[in-house]
C-alpha cells in the first residue's frame, strides 16, 4: 500500500512539474524582453515612430509570455517592500539609511519565479540594513540606570 501511494505521488509530481526545465529556460526570455523595454524610454519613443512600434511589439510579446506563464502556474515574485524571505529571495547586498525596517526589500535586481508551489528562481534583492550604531545598543559594559 505504501509503495502504491508513493508511486502515485511521484507520478503526480512528475506531471505537475514536468515543465520545470523548460520554464527555467524561458525565464531569461522574459528578462530580456523587460530589458528591451527599459532600453527604449518613453521620451525616446515619442520622437521615433519606429522605436514606438518596436517597443509596442516587445510589450505585446511580453504580455503573451506572461499569459503562458499564468496558464501553466508560473508566477512572478516581485517582492519590493516585503520582508526578506530566504525561501523566495536571494540577498545581493544591504542598503544603509533607507528609513525602512531592517530586512525590508528596498531594491529588486532581478524578479523571481515560482512554479505552482516550487521555486524556479529566487528574486535577487537589496535589503535594508539595521541602521542602529553599535553605541546605540546596550553591550556588556553599558551603564544601567539603577535610580528608583
Amino acid at each position: 500500500e505504501n509503495l502504491r501511494r508513493r508511486a502515485t505521488r511521484e507520478r503526480e509530481d512528475a506531471i505537475k512539474y514536468a515543465i520545470t526545465n523548460f520554464a527555467r529556460d524561458l525565464l531569461n526570455v522574459s528578462d530580456n524582453l523587460g530589458r528591451a523595454l527599459e532600453a527604449a524610454p518613453e521620451e525616446a519613443r515619442t520622437d521615433n515612430e519606429a522605436l514606438t512600434n518596436l517597443a509596442d511589439g516587445v510589450e505585446i510579446t511580453r504580455r503573451e509570455l506572461k499569459a503562458v506563464f499564468d496558464k501553466n502556474g508560473i508566477e512572478i515574485i516581485e517582492p519590493m517592500g516585503e520582508m526578506f524571505d530566504h525561501d523566495k529571495h536571494q540577498a545581493m547586498f544591504q542598503v544603509p539609511d533607507t528609513g525602512q525596517p531592517p530586512g525590508t526589500i528596498v531594491q529588486v535586481v532581478q524578479v523571481g519565479y515560482m512554479l505552482k508551489d516550487r521555486l524556479l528562481r529566487p528574486a535577487m534583492v537589496g535589503v535594508a540594513e539595521n541602521n542602529k550604531k553599535p553605541e546605540d545598543e546596550p553591550g556588556p559594559h553599558a551603564k544601567v540606570d539603577t535610580t528608583v
